[in-house]
């Protein structure tokens, strides 16, 4: 892959170590372009595809990609169905380009609530990329934000009636242990395609104090330079944590 000319503008010392993507605008893409929306999330899958690599270039430990949440069940059954058919072949295709490429695949959400074909694709690729010690490839499938937040609640209500942890140890970081992201450090980047500027339902918890970046490029044509001005407009701003930029 040739260096680009924006490429060449990013501080490598201060990249984000975890950037989550909400990959919004496949069906606006298709409809654009007089397709059917399953053809927007067919190309949707190769800027999957461009941006994992891109990112693993750089030098990004962790890629997290909103792919299914709990809503999207919603949608039309012919939409949904296609997307769990591209999920299984994608996921059967990729396996080996992850580990080419030295990628470690999870996935964060109700695993139990997907169809068995991608549910087990998915397990045996996750099995198989373990190993692997470069970028960390994340999928959000069949999630939901405010669905982890009550599961991880009740699982702490559950432990302090059986007296297995106290009141008294639940703070913000025991809480976090309860997430699907536990041993996930927080995205220090948000990157929202397709023109919306809302979260939702999207790491509500972990997004605390993560830069964001919204742009009107649709997923399917969202790519390495794109991800290249988002890091750039990252690496312009001061994160200060609730500090004064004299504290810093």
């Amino acid at each position: 892959m040739i260096m680009t000319n924006i490429e060449t503008e990013i501080d490598k010392t201060r990249l984000p170590k975890h950037v989550a993507i909400i990959m919004d605008g496949n069906g606006r893409w298709a409809k654009k372009k007089g397709l059917d929306r399953t053809e927007g999330h067919t190309k949707g899958a190769d800027s999957v595809h461009e941006i994992t690599e891109a990112a693993a270039r750089l030098g990004i430990s962790y890629l997290t990609l909103y792919t299914f949440s709990m809503e999207n069940w919603n949608r039309p059954k012919e939409e949904v169905e296609a997307i769990m058919n591209l999920l299984v072949w994608a996921i059967e295709q990729k396996t080996e380009t992850l580990m080419n490429n030295n990628v470690r695949l999870l996935s964060i959400g109700e695993q139990a609530g997907l169809p068995n074909a991608p549910r087990e694709k998915l397990q045996n690729c996750i099995d198989k990329t373990a190993g692997n010690t470069g970028l960390t490839l994340i999928l959000a499938l069949n999630y939901s934000s405010r669905s982890e937040i009550v599961r991880a609640t009740k699982i702490i209500a559950n432990a302090v009636s059986d007296k297995k942890i106290n009141v008294e140890d639940i703070n913000e970081d025991s809480f976090s242990n309860y997430l699907f992201t536990k041993d996930i450090p927080d995205p220090d980047l948000l990157i929202r395609t397709g023109g919306e500027t809302r979260i939702s339902n999207f790491l509500l918890w972990q997004l605390s104090y993560t830069e964001l970046y919204f742009t009107d490029v649709y997923w399917p044509d969202f790519g390495k330079n794109d991800l290249d001005k988002a890091i750039l407009h990252y690496q312009a701003r001061e994160r200060r944590f609730g500090k004064t930029s004299e504290q810093l």
